[in-house]
């Protein structure tokens, strides 16, 4: 640039030694403005693929998302002929969306909520604390539990007819199905289709008058021990602290530490061996001990389940005392932290792959069928303050109707998917709807109770989806 300046100087006076001089100076005038024009259009240029750059960038680390023409990608899984075949509904029959596509998805730039714990106004001591009597104002029936199939094939949850399950939602005297169905020809036992204890243990958990349990199977989670320093001696005296595991984690735990003493102890945990696991599904081995206590605790009037996610922080005998005996309740379970409906919690299980999607499909239909409406909270007259619940913690009494509505659950479980928050809901409708004279007297707490009562951790693994049974 200063070479071309000092020239149009020394031109101009030129110019003023010599006027004849024009057409000099206009051809220096002019070869400058075709540099600069030059010079102009390539910085114009880079300028503007500078700001378009930018602008991407900015997007993609900030987390837009650039919209395009197009369904989005789906998993290698979903894109096969064979997957669409399978599905038998169509979305207008479900009134939701089937295809992956019309699932919804949380926008990334939102964080999610933080769900914290509530008071809790718990007894100051178990010592303060009487058993109310008869505290239930209900109509006993005899319960009776179906132990022995004649199928060749015997299947831990038994071969249920339709007929049979309507008949089991009337709170009668009858026998049910309800898990531990044996094998039979006819003429002798085939034994057991899964679920088996040793015969100590066994004697043990007979003894148990309250029992808190969990379980870990397929060494899906840590080992985390009740808060010692927040139950009570009488509880440590009176209490089954009962965990369930398999060979399989039982030998992981001990390799973190987790070293049972002769009588099986670690801690609090008294570690239950179980061998012949009745499902290839852990989840769904899982349902067992969450819904049958009443089964593998035989002598037990209360019961508490807790994940194996979750440690205990509070005395068994101060929650039994709030959640039933306090509200007259049988049956407690908090409602979930997010949803509210089995619609949303459908898309929901599909979205995050939970289960086969064609599995979940056939269920959500059928309870529709069935006459499951969506929750409404507006409706004052709502039977339940929430149709999902969180079910990882959950006080009973071992009462009839607390025992039916259990197995029923569990029957729900064993004949569609381990997806129990899509059952809950009706199962306990149509457990109400059939006996309006003996209505099962459940306590939906707020969620912020139970994260008050224990405290929550991540599992050590999440195992794929299963497929459905063939």
């Amino acid at each position: 640039m200063l070479p071309e300046r000092r020239s149009t100087v020394a031109s101009s006076s030129s110019y003023q030694n010599n006027p004849s001089g024009q057409n000099d100076n206009s051809f220096i005038l002019l070869r400058r403005g075709k540099k600069f024009g030059r010079i102009g259009k390539l910085k114009l240029s880079h300028l503007f693929f500078f700001f378009v750059s930018l602008f991407f960038f900015s997007c993609l680390f900030s987390g837009h998302k650039l919209l395009f023409h197009g369904s989005e990608l789906l998993p290698h899984s979903q894109r096969s002929n064979n997957h669409l075949k399978t599905h038998l509904f169509t979305s207008t029959e479900l009134g939701i969306g089937l295809n992956s596509s019309h699932i919804q998805k949380p926008p990334g730039s939102k964080k999610r909520n933080k769900h914290l714990p509530c008071e809790v106004p718990l007894a100051e001591s178990v010592n303060h604390i009487l058993e109310p009597h008869e505290y239930l104002d209900s109509k006993p029936f005899s319960l009776g539990f179906l132990e022995t199939e004649t199928y060749d094939k015997p299947r831990f949850g038994g071969h249920q007819t339709l007929k049979e399950r309507e008949r089991s939602y009337s709170a009668i005297n009858q026998t049910i199905h309800c898990g531990f169905v044996k094998g039979s020809n006819g003429l002798h036992h085939q034994g057991s289709s899964g679920f088996d204890l040793s015969e100590k243990d066994r004697a043990y958990m007979k003894n148990c008058v309250v029992s808190v349990s969990s379980c870990i199977f397929g060494s899906s989670d840590f080992l985390r021990r009740p808060a010692t320093k927040k139950i009570s001696e009488f509880s440590k005296r009176n209490v089954c602290f009962v965990m369930f595991v398999d060979e399989q984690t039982l030998s992981k735990l001990a390799s973190e530490g987790h070293v049972p003493d002769k009588q099986g102890f670690v801690g609090l945990w008294k570690l239950v061996v179980v061998s012949n696991l009745p499902y290839t599904d852990m989840r769904k081995t899982g349902k067992v001990p969450k819904f049958l206590s009443h089964r593998l605790f035989p002598s037990s009037r209360y019961s508490i389940w807790i994940d194996s996610k979750m440690r205990l922080t509070t005395d068994p005998i101060l929650i039994i005392d709030f959640f039933l005996w306090r509200t007259k309740s049988e049956f407690a379970i908090s409602n979930h932290y997010d949803r509210h409906c089995v619609w949303d919690e459908v898309l929901q299980n599909k979205r995050l792959n939970k289960y086969n999607h064609t599995a979940i499909d056939e269920q959500f239909m059928f309870y529709r069928s069935d006459g499951l409406k969506k929750f409404n909270p507006s409706d004052p007259n709502s039977p339940l303050p929430s149709y999902v619940p969180e079910g990882s913690f959950i006080v009973r009494a071992h009462t009839p109707m607390s025992n039916l509505f259990s197995c029923l659950w569990f029957n729900e479980v064993d004949r569609f998917t381990s997806r129990d928050q899509l059952s809950f809901a009706y199962t306990y409708l149509k457990l109400q709807r059939l006996n309006p004279d003996r209505p099962l007297r459940l306590n939906m707490f707020k969620d912020c109770e139970r994260r008050a009562l224990t405290k929550l951790f991540h599992h050590r693994v999440e195992s794929s989806p299963p497929s459905p049974p063939a």
